[in-house]
């Protein structure tokens, strides 16, 4: 199975959960590297769906939308619930994940040097959602009992958090546990201490 292959910018972005998730399930995938003068000639952005990365590929099925890949790899790789009622809670939990990145997209891009603090005081507003999640499923896991495109998904998006802000999981013991958890997992962690997930900025314009 695989490899596959991304099409992104070099930062972690919207790959940051996909490219966690590959490494947690042992799969191996070639990253196509664009750089923002290439972007802008309009070449490849003209063959995008929607006019935008990431590129996905997978034999010859060539996805766009980075939660519909999620979605893919889910399908493909075990991480999509045990039957249709948990992929209905894994789906509604990645909706719920998109939320939260859009506000933290908004305030990277457009807000961040007068809007950073305002979202730090505003982030137990989100996070409390998941916490109580996590605590009342008491597995470790958002839903079910083993991990779904959803927790990588949030996982992700927590450990950009804990970049910007590094007590703001303090208060929330269920998630400071799942991002320990999640970290440790061999592969994961291999991953995230690689130089390959290192090197990459989180986001494309410095800030974090």
């Amino acid at each position: 199975m695989g490899p596959y292959t991304i099409t992104y910018f070099a930062v972690r972005g919207r790959c940051g959960a996909m490219r966690i998730m590959l490494a947690d399930q042992g799969q191996e995938w070639k990253e196509v590297v664009v750089d923002f003068p290439e972007w802008m000639k309009g070449t490849l952005k003209s063959t995008c769906v929607f006019g935008q990365l990431p590129k996905f590929q997978d034999g010859d099925l060539v996805l766009f939308q980075s939660n519909a890949i999620l979605r893919h790899l889910g399908r493909k790789h075990d991480a999509y619930g045990k039957d249709g009622d948990e992929a209905a809670l894994v789906d509604m939990m990645c909706d719920g994940v998109e939320d939260f990145r859009l506000k933290y997209v908004k305030m990277i891009y457009q807000e961040y040097d007068t809007g950073k603090d305002t979202y730090i005081k505003d982030l137990p507003n989100h996070l409390d959602k998941f916490e109580a999640v996590l605590a009342k499923n008491k597995t470790g896991f958002l839903v079910g009992n083993k991990s779904s495109f959803a927790d990588y998904n949030l996982f992700d998006l927590l450990l950009n958090h804990l970049v910007l802000s590094s007590t703001c999981l303090d208060s929330f013991p269920s998630l400071k546990s799942f991002v320990e958890k999640m970290s440790a997992r061999p592969k994961i962690k291999a991953f995230l201490d690689s130089e390959a997930y290192k090197k990459l900025p989180i986001n494309g314009n410095g800030k974090q």
